[in-house]
């Protein structure tokens, strides 16, 4: 009786391996945060592929435009998992102009959810040079590329 119980427990188990979301699926941005990207090509490209929405989910008074993963699609970077991808560039059409005065230099980057400490850690393991910042204690942080 417990061979038999344990044997569909395993049937059970590998059968439903499939239906569950596999991180080593997701699309990953960790290369894109050299910093040598322009905010058009990193988000367009993310939007060609389907993997955002094309119409950003917020737009900051400083014009900065937060996109969202689009539904069904995982993104990852430094292997946490993507909030929004975020971006803005003067004079491109991509960007929708915040309320307030504009940014003056290019920036993209990504809201991880993830603590800014695990995030920073694995930032400059990767060698990048991002700007790591918190956006919600514990929960969200940003890395952010200003090329120039």
């Amino acid at each position: 009786m417990a061979t038999r119980l344990l044997k569909a427990f395993a049937v059970l188990l590998v059968s439903g391996a499939g239906l569950c979301p596999v991180a080593a699926h997701a699309y990953a941005l960790d290369a894109q945060f050299d910093c040598r990207a322009r905010p058009h090509a990193f988000i367009g490209q993310l939007i060609n592929t389907q993997y955002v929405d094309p119409n950003p989910m917020h737009v900051e008074a400083n014009s900065v435009n937060a996109f969202r993963p689009a539904h069904g699609r995982d993104i990852t970077a430094f292997g946490f998992r993507v909030y929004a991808v975020i971006g803005y560039e003067q004079g491109d059409g991509l960007f929708k102009k915040g309320a307030g005065q504009a940014l003056a230099g290019p920036l993209y980057g990504a809201v991880l959810s993830a603590p800014s400490d695990a995030v920073e850690s694995r930032v400059r393991k990767a060698g990048s040079n991002a700007t790591v910042r918190m956006v919600i204690p514990l929960l969200l942080t940003a890395v952010v590329c200003s090329p120039s």
